[in-house]
């Protein structure tokens, strides 16, 4: 069974290789400021006790106020996984760096969670819609996407070319 590596122990990890990133930290994972994502995110991957190599899962949470974005990342010769999570703050205008230079199978992951949530990734190679087209109104999995603004409806009236 692969074994879950506590907040805690991953947080003194990341505190003791990188002392400006600002770090919070939780039983079961560590919250790092968007600036210092890319340096944390390299650092897991790289640390020979980690050894986190493989972005198992990205996803992204509407917590109304904020985005929360949070990396399942494992290790699959040392058989552990650590939680990562960052906050992108801005809800009108939600960014945060991409990973896809520490971690290549981030990049559909980031494409996905732009087009369904929205969330722009700075320095992402092809950030474009994956699923939607080009010019569906909104992003299907926020909390907000039935009430756009302006009375626009979400999607389009018809699929394109119909």
């Amino acid at each position: 069974m692969t074994k879950l590596i506590p907040g805690s122990e991953t947080a003194a990890r990341i505190r003791a290789a990188l002392p400006d990133a600002e770090l919070e930290e939780a039983a079961d994972w560590v919250v790092v400021d968007a600036p210092h994502l890319v340096a944390v995110a390299t650092f897991l991957r790289d640390d020979p006790a980690l050894d986190c190599r493989y972005p198992t899962a990205i996803t992204a949470v509407d917590r109304l106020d904020h985005f929360e974005l949070v990396y399942y990342l494992s290790s699959l010769q040392r058989n552990h996984m650590l939680i990562l999570k960052t906050r992108a703050l801005d809800h009108e205008a939600p960014e945060a760096p991409s990973v896809v230079p520490v971690w290549y199978g981030a990049h559909p992951q980031e494409r996905e969670i732009y087009d369904l949530m929205g969330i722009r990734f700075s320095g992402h190679p092809f950030l474009k819609r994956i699923f939607l087209w080009e010019g569906f109104a909104g992003h299907p999995l926020r909390k907000d996407f039935l009430a756009l603004p302006g009375g626009q409806k979400p999607g389009l009236a018809h699929f394109p070319k119909e």
